[in-house]
């Protein structure tokens, strides 16, 4: 009896064990980004979650796929390495972007507050008059 499957019960147990494994560990490692967004309370704190873990979450899902189709189609699959290029190319400009566009956004509002001004990396425009190179303190 077919039911129209794909072919996963013909696939061989070199394959799925590290397809399994794989799927597993991408998915544990997208859901603890995901509940980092949840949980962590600023906005500059939540956005590691996602930009750090969603890429290597995204790596370990693709590569089981790759090891899937390879194994399945007895043929290299290599769609899923220019998909991760992708993704390893453009996720931390995105991620850097958002940032970036939060900390002028604070800077605009002059909200001290919002965690833009951590580590003296930016300032706000009223706050004391910033010292010249050179001058003493």
């Amino acid at each position: 009896m077919n039911s129209g499957m794909s072919g996963i019960e013909h696939i061989p147990a070199w394959a799925a064990l590290p397809v399994a494994l794989l799927l597993v560990l991408g998915a544990s490692i997208v859901l603890i980004g995901a509940l980092g967004l949840l949980r962590l309370p600023t906005f500059y704190q939540r956005i590691h979650g996602p930009a750090v873990t969603v890429t290597l979450g995204a790596g370990c899902l693709l590569l089981a796929s790759m090891l899937y189709f390879t194994a399945a189609q007895s043929r290299p699959v290599i769609h899923e390495v220019i998909i991760s290029v992708f993704i390893l190319l453009t996720a931390p400009v995105v991620s850097m972007t958002i940032m970036r566009a939060a900390v002028y956004r604070d800077l605009r509002a002059r909200r001290l507050d919002a965690g833009a001004t951590a580590g003296d990396v930016y300032a706000i425009a009223d706050s004391p008059k910033p010292r010249r190179p050179g001058e003493p303190d």
